[in-house]
């Protein structure tokens, strides 16, 4: 009685094997930008997730997490916010970059709804179904596409910034929020997270937030490293437990 999972580990790999991105070309006013849509076969229309990377950009670890995404069943949208010729080489580069739309938080809900636009017109998509996610500086961003009043289902914050400028825009949130947070992550202090369960709660948008004990900054990144003193860390199991919750969110949400 050995067949089963044999039969479920095959389709398994031959169902994750057929997701293949697609590169998009999109506009933001004069910008051009460039994304990718991955989704995986499927009858008729599904919801659409616009994924927004983290402070590296449009990277492989992107595509890494919009496939994982996309195998539970979701049409997914990789956002480019910096533009289509703008790739970080390094964390140095990425910070700069990340930093001046961190600054610049008009655009960055501009950029971030360009891409919500671009998904829609993707085929498969069920537009009445949207949601949007992000990784780090992508949390951030998707957290600000909510804030702006965009018509969505859901957001998700993965290891994401939570401070934002402009906290009464909480009232514009018209689905549902969670946070998926590394407990020691040095980067989102506990007065940020405090401030960003005060800006919920004064809304009274429908909201939720996990800790990750053990977990600091990126911890669903295996390139991150392995050692939490620094900061920045793959957790195995935060990993595995934060897109468990992220699948259960998503099932209810969409």
């Amino acid at each position: 009685m050995h067949w089963m999972p044999v039969f479920l580990f095959t389709t398994a790999f031959s169902f994750a094997a057929e997701i293949k991105p697609q590169t998009v070309a999109y506009r933001q006013d004069t910008a051009a930008l460039e994304g990718i849509f991955i989704s995986a076969p499927t009858q008729g229309k599904v919801p659409g997730v616009v994924l927004i990377h983290d402070w590296m950009g449009v990277s492989p670890q992107a595509q890494e997490y919009a496939k994982r995404v996309a195998a539970m069943g979701y049409a997914v949208f990789v956002a480019d916010i910096y533009g289509k010729n703008v790739r970080p080489k390094d964390a140095s580069e990425a910070g700069k970059v990340a930093g001046s739309f961190k600054a610049n938080i008009p655009l960055l809900r501009q950029r971030a709804a360009a891409a919500l636009e671009a998904m829609k017109r993707q085929p498969g998509v069920d537009t009445t179904r949207m949601a949007v996610m992000g990784f780090c500086f992508g949390g951030g961003a998707a957290l600000e596409l909510a804030r702006s009043g965009a018509v969505l289902k859901a957001a998700v914050s993965v290891h994401g910034n939570l401070n934002t400028p402009n906290p009464q825009d909480a009232r514009n949130i018209k689905g549902k929020v969670l946070v998926l947070h590394g407990a020691e992550d040095p980067f989102v202090s506990p007065e940020q997270v405090k401030n960003f369960m005060d800006e919920m709660r004064a809304a009274g948008t429908d909201w939720q937030l996990q800790y990750f004990g053990g977990a600091v900054h990126g911890f669903t990144n295996p390139k991150a490293g392995s050692d939490p003193k620094q900061g920045v860390a793959y957790n195995p199991n935060a990993d595995r437990r934060a897109f468990e919750s992220l699948k259960n969110f998503f099932m209810e949400a969409l």
